[in-house]
């Protein structure tokens, strides 16, 4: 196949529809009407012999075909872009908008209160926050990276390990002024109330364990309070509910503030991972290595 400008012409029209969710939308963007986005879309498909779109009255979405031809080529076409730039020397490199994934405490207590300063740092880049309890549909939504903690489940998306932050098990000071701070793991089954959090996978609580080096202690954490998110988590703990085990992240700030207590320190080596997911490519576009730098720096 030989190449031509349109090609690449299509494949920018594709991108921005998958990131506008619409042609409508897609042609704003690009200073197109809707048939002209449609016939950039139906020429690139006719170029590649492939229907890239699934159409109706109501929504499109990509096809298996369009899918995989989307993960291959955004990120090349991102790559494209960041070389034109660095070429012209312009110091914008950093630009554009950045669509963001991640689960809603991650969001409100990490991402969004260090968003104002990474925004002054790079002018021509803006950044769209999507909020959600699970990872969803990356490549159909047109989401550039998403921030996620646990494993990652295996896919044709790229992971990429970011830092490892340790579980602190707190409890609030007006907590520990009534119960007392546990001294060892076994004391929390004696007069204590632990807060529990439900494993999505199993509908139960998750087990809760305490690791000094080598050593791994399991608990049957015993508590009358189950909640389904880390902010119900935090929430209570803060609130004097109960000893909760959070993570370093989450718990540090305050922590520092005197509003949560450290207990049980020495049992406090267990460490829970934060991945990165994007597009598989060997290009990785500027704006998402920029913040990818901002989530890597949280551990230092």
């Amino acid at each position: 196949m030989s190449f031509d400008s349109r090609l690449l012409s299509g494949i920018g029209v594709v991108v921005a529809v998958v990131a506008a969710g619409s042609f409508a939308r897609a042609g704003e963007a690009m200073g197109l009407t809707q048939p002209a986005v449609s016939r950039a879309v139906a020429r690139l498909e006719d170029r590649v012999g492939i229907r890239i779109f699934n159409r109706t009255a109501r929504a499109i979405s990509l096809t298996d075909e369009g899918r995989q031809f989307y993960e291959a080529v955004a990120p090349l076409l991102a790559g494209i872009e960041d070389a034109a730039v660095s070429a012209g020397k312009s110091k914008a490199l950093v630009r554009g908008r950045l669509r963001v994934n991640v689960d809603g405490t991650f969001g409100h207590y990490v991402l969004a209160p260090r968003l104002g300063m990474f925004l002054d740092r790079y002018p021509e880049l803006s950044v769209e926050v999507s909020v959600r309890d699970s990872m969803g549909d990356l490549v159909g939504e047109g989401i550039d990276v998403a921030v996620r903690f646990g494993a990652p489940e295996p896919s044709s998306l790229k992971a990429r390990l970011l830092l490892e932050t340790r579980v602190l098990t707190c409890a609030s000071p007006a907590y520990v002024a009534r119960h007392g701070a546990p001294m060892r793991p076994e004391d929390l089954r004696d007069g204590h109330q632990c807060l529990l959090i439900r494993d999505p996978a199993t509908g139960r609580p998750f087990e809760w364990e305490f690791h000094r080096g080598a050593d791994v202690v399991p608990l049957a954490a015993p508590g009358r309070l189950i909640v389904n998110d880390t902010g119900s988590l935090l929430g209570a703990c803060l609130g004097g509910g109960g000893v909760a085990q959070l993570l370093e992240i989450y718990a540090q700030d305050l922590i520092a503030q005197g509003r949560l207590v450290h207990v049980l320190p020495d049992w406090a080596d267990e460490t829970f991972p934060l991945y990165a997911v994007y597009h598989s490519s060997t290009l990785v576009s500027a704006k998402v290595r920029a913040f990818l730098d901002l989530i890597r720096g949280l551990a230092s």
